[in-house]
Parts: C-alpha cells; structure tokens; sequence
C-alpha cells in the first residue's frame, strides 16, 4: 500500500471515529453526565492509554520546543476549541455551528497555501468544494443564533484550523503517538482543573459509562493517533479535506443507532462528502511541504 493510500485510510478511519462521539455524547448525557464530565473524563482516561503505548512502543516523550508546541495544541488549541464549540451550541443553531465549524477545511486550505506554500490543484479545489457543499446539506437549514453563538462557531473553526496546521509541522518531528499523547495529556491537565472548579455530574449508569469509555478509547485515543498518522503522509489540506467524513457518520449513526430521521438532502451530502474523498484519494497530489527555502522545524 502507498503512503498516500494509507494516509487517506487512517484519516478516514479518524474521522469515523470522532463522527462517532456525537452518538456516544448522547448516551453519555442520558445517563446523568453533563459536558464538563464527559470532556474531563474522556482525557482523563485517554491519557493513561497513551502512556502505556508509549512504553510498549519505546517511543521518547518529545522534549524542547516541539514539546512546549504541543503542549500548546492541547492545553490552548483543543481545548479553546471544545470550550468554543460546546458554548456556541448554547447560542446557536446546532446546524448553524457544525456549518461555521466545518469551514475549517477551507481555512486550512488557504493559510496552508499563504503561509507554507501549499500548491492548490485544481484537484484540491474541486475536492473542498463539494466537502463543503456536502456538510451544507448535512447540517440541515435552521442556521439560527445569537451574534456571540455565531462568533464563537466562528472562533472554533479558526482555532482548529491553527491546531491542525501546527500540528503538520509538529507531528514529524515528534511521531504521531508522542504527539498525540502530549496533546492529550495537556488537554487532561486544563479539564482536570475545570473539574475541579465546576464540580460536573458524573454517569449514574453503567451505559452511560460504557458510552464515555467509548469516547476515550474510540473518539480520542483512536481518533487522534490516526489523524495524526494520516496527517504525517497527507499534509495538512488533504488530511482536513478528508474529515468531512466525520459528519457523514454522525449522521449514518444516528439514523442507525437513534432512529432518527435521514432526509433526501441529507443522503445527497453524504454522496458529495464521499464523491470529495474518492477524488483526494484517486489524485496523486503531493505532500503539503514548504518551499525548500523555508526555515525548518515547528512554526
């Protein structure tokens, strides 16, 4: 198998994995945990994971500046992201804040090309433009809030964006599972304090437990090692293109597993967001990488 098609593979199966969460969330939520739980739980969890496949992999915690990085990614990127997501949905529209969240291919796509010099083929192009025509569809049409609901939607957009861009330059010099464990680890840090602050209601039942297990060990320790790895052998725009995947799967999984309804604009997203991901896949684009004069190292 090729580093492109094995790239493509682990982001989809990335991508799967976080669409999954949204259907474990709601397991979660009806057993008693509320959102401050679930994110404290889901990181304190995942990171003994990590740790333990660290060890059974001999693989070196990152050190320096790479270290401090992605520190950053996790204590500052994924969490303001979270925390910015999880409030718009407050003030907003659910449709109207997975709409804002899921331009953030579209951005990466351009700073990829105005800060690292990213070429934009006309594959690229036409690649993103049905992803995003797709999640349009998807999200469905109530795209109703409040300015601030709108704003912070915005905000998690951008602030992922900027996550996932240093993270294409981190994660080679660190590994995928470094990478990820300290990105984690972070994240559990900032949360375990929220915790403590807020005092959340934890799962009463044990299906609620089950669901916020699956959230750790699935919609995190899997979701982002291999986005990690796929991201390693796509670049950045690619690998971001290929997540669309993720609301085709929440929305699968919760006609499957919920019983809700699947409208036809719904099927003719998801028909775009995969016609997008065959057409990446089937391309021989190269690897996002900067011009050869460009400074090595994280950003």
């Amino acid at each position: 198998m090729s580093p492109r098609a094995l790239g493509v593979g682990l982001v989809a199966v990335s991508a799967a994995s976080f669409g999954a969460m949204a259907i474990f969330a709601r397991l979660a939520y009806e057993g008693g945990a509320d959102i401050t739980a679930v994110l404290f739980l889901r990181f304190a969890i995942a990171t003994p994971c990590m740790v333990v496949l660290l060890r059974l992999r001999r693989q070196p915690w990152p050190r320096g500046r790479v270290l401090a990085g992605l520190i950053a990614m996790g204590g500052v990127g994924y969490v303001g992201q979270s925390l910015s997501y999880f409030t718009a949905l407050t003030l907003a529209s659910a449709s109207l804040v997975a709409l804002l969240l899921y331009a953030y291919p579209a951005i990466v796509t351009v700073l990829s090309a105005v800060l690292l010099g990213v070429r934009l083929t006309p594959v690229r192009i036409a690649a993103l433009v049905l992803a995003l025509a797709g999640n349009a569809l998807i999200v469905g049409p109530e795209l109703t809030g409040r300015p601030l609901g709108v704003a912070l939607g915005a905000a998690a957009a951008v602030i992922y964006s900027v996550y996932i861009l240093a993270g294409s330059r981190l994660t080679p010099l660190a590994g995928a599972l470094p990478s990820a464990a300290v990105v984690m680890a972070s994240a559990a840090a900032v949360y375990t304090v929220v915790a403590l602050v807020q005092r959340p209601s934890f799962p009463s039942t044990g299906r609620s437990w089950a669901a916020v297990a699956a959230i750790a060990l699935v919609s995190t320790v899997l979701a982002i090692t291999t986005f990690f790895a796929g991201m390693e052998r796509l670049g950045a725009t690619d690998a971001s293109t290929l997540s669309t995947i993720e609301p085709v799967v929440t929305v699968v999984l919760a006609w499957a597993v919920l019983d809700e309804r699947l409208s036809g604009a719904q099927v003719a997203g998801g028909v775009l967001v995969l016609t997008a991901v065959v057409v990446l896949a089937r391309s021989r684009s190269p690897l996002d990488a900067p011009p050869r004069d460009a400074p090595a190292g994280p950003p």
